[in-house]
């Protein structure tokens, strides 16, 4: 019985991880042929509807931390999972006049790239059992880059944003009202910034520490 519960569970990681990475394939395909066809200002708007999908997909990650069907920490996957989705709906989707930025692109490649390769390393661990070695060096290499880009896209689009959240006053909650609570939208994206500062670090740092473990393990394997 114990057996098959672990080929469900397999069979399930395994069609949720290609199924996201076709996802982020097209977002990187997207990405370049706008880029390549018109510059970075369409790039947004190619990207738009498999770039929601994808990475809102990615809430299945915390439940699946949750439940015991990974290993990953939710304490990790949860705040990076929670950024991207802060980016993708609460920034570019919400305020259309950061959609044209040039940072749009560096984030969409940067979020594509690291993706593509996480999820086809660990579509392949679910499906043969194991990943090629180059593979794994890319899983655990290639954030050294992209991951410092993405975070300076990330906070360079909410600081860009925030003059048009503070005109538009969306999600802007005024007191008084009947549940005698108020919430401004503006200053919450100003200290998500700030978190920034102390948490692009860190998770860079035990990011470098997985990074160790993981290469060193496959050296003695």
């Amino acid at each position: 019985m114990a057996g098959v519960g672990s080929a469900v569970r397999r069979l399930y990681l395994a069609v949720y991880n290609w199924v996201v990475f076709v996802g982020w394939a097209q977002v990187l395909y997207y990405a370049v042929t706008a880029l390549l066809g018109g510059g970075h200002e369409g790039v947004y708007a190619a990207v738009e509807r498999p770039l929601q999908l994808a990475q809102t997909a990615a809430v299945m990650e915390i439940l699946h931390g949750l439940v015991g069907l990974v290993r990953s920490p939710v304490t990790a996957t949860l705040p990076q999972i929670g950024s991207r989705l802060f980016l993708t709906w609460g920034i570019l989707w919400s305020f259309p006049e950061t959609q044209s930025h040039i940072l749009v692109t560096s984030l969409v490649i940067s979020w594509s790239i690291t993706e593509i390769i996480r999820y086809s390393f660990f579509g392949l661990k679910e499906t043969l059992g194991f990943a090629p070695s180059w593979l794994l060096w890319l899983r655990y290499s290639t954030f050294l880059i992209l991951y410092p880009t993405g975070i300076l896209s990330e906070v360079g689009l909410i600081y860009i944003a925030l003059p048009y959240i503070k005109v538009s006053e969306k999600y802007l909650v005024k007191m008084p009202n009947k549940w005698n609570f108020s919430f401004d939208y503006f200053y919450t994206c100003a200290i998500a910034i700030g978190v920034y500062v102390p948490g692009g670090p860190h998770m860079f740092t035990y990011m470098l520490a997985q990074r160790k473990k993981a290469l060193s393990k496959a050296k003695t394997a």
